[in-house]
């Protein structure tokens, strides 16, 4: 009896320690699927030989290309018209050693301008479109009310992230869109949700639509969805779960502006970056 009882103590012993083995890896499983999930990235300028060719298929920036997109947000309980003017120009900038391409975007409500911003993009040897910040204003009934700027580098403890991968697969953690501490508080997030959608706007019908779903630690339960079309780069915006603002938009107008226009939106651009105290630190773009 003593041996088979010692065979109990022991096969009993092996049973605790397989299952708390089971236990701690699936609790290690946990804790680096969620830390996956708030992984930053480190970006190489190394890897970026011609950066301002931003030819990603799913985000392409040809500068003197501009977009606009209508669609409406819920401002206090309210329907509001919303419309979006984004235009890549061809200034470019230095920033944390790579050359970026300069994008000059409007938001507008009612037709009154609410916020315009200038966004920093480049392409990676892989294919892969980061985003390296921005400087943003707000303005009320058209008065500037302020503005705001985070860059890599700059402050801080900011990083780049990757806007547009080169060859985006469904599934995964997800992963970052760019990083900017406090008081910035820049955390946003993507993931593909879905590829081979089809969607019909006012401009026209896409298939092989991809879909991301983008989110950030300060609206937890908000996200927005953005579907890319092949060739021609974001073609609409949804949302779901507890965003606030519900922003639709869809694409309606794709235009090339001509030399003179192109000359315009530049100088407006430069105006923006002129008011950002932050820029201190880099150099200004340039044509």
């Amino acid at each position: 009896m003593k041996k088979s009882t010692n065979y109990l103590i022991h096969a009993t012993s092996i049973f605790q320690a397989l299952a708390l083995g089971f236990i701690l890896t699936l609790v290690s499983s946990v804790q680096s699927s969620a830390d996956s999930e708030k992984a930053l990235l480190e970006m190489d300028p190394a890897n970026f030989t011609k950066p301002t060719v931003v030819d990603n298929e799913w985000m392409p920036l040809k500068p003197g290309t501009q977009y606009v997109y209508e669609g409406h947000t819920i401002e206090d309980g309210k329907k509001t018209p919303h419309r979006v003017v984004y235009t890549v120009t061809d200034l470019t900038k230095v920033i944390n050693g790579v050359t970026v391409v300069v994008v000059w975007d409007r938001d507008f409500e009612d037709d009154e301008l609410i916020e315009t911003e200038l966004t920093f993009f480049a392409q990676d040897n892989d294919g892969n479109v980061w985003h390296f910040g921005q400087h943003r204003e707000v303005y009320d009934e058209i008065e500037f009310v302020g503005g705001r700027t985070w860059i890599v580098g700059n402050p801080e403890g900011s990083k780049a992230g990757i806007m547009m991968k080169a060859n985006p697969t469904v599934g995964g953690a997800s992963y970052s869109q760019g990083y900017a501490p406090a008081p910035f508080n820049w955390t946003d997030r993507a993931r593909l949700l879905k590829m081979g959608q089809k969607i019909k706007t006012s401009f026209r019908t896409f298939d092989d639509v991809l879909v991301t779903e983008e989110f950030n630690e300060e609206e937890p339960g908000a996200f927005q969805l953005k579907y890319y079309a092949r060739g021609v780069g974001n073609v609409a915006i949804g949302w779901k779960g507890e965003d606030e603002n519900k922003e639709t938009l869809e694409l309606v107008e794709v235009k090339k502006l001509n030399p003179k226009e192109l000359k315009e939106a530049a100088n407006e651009a430069l105006k923006l970056e002129k008011r950002a105290y932050i820029y201190g630190t880099t150099k200004p773009a340039k044509r």
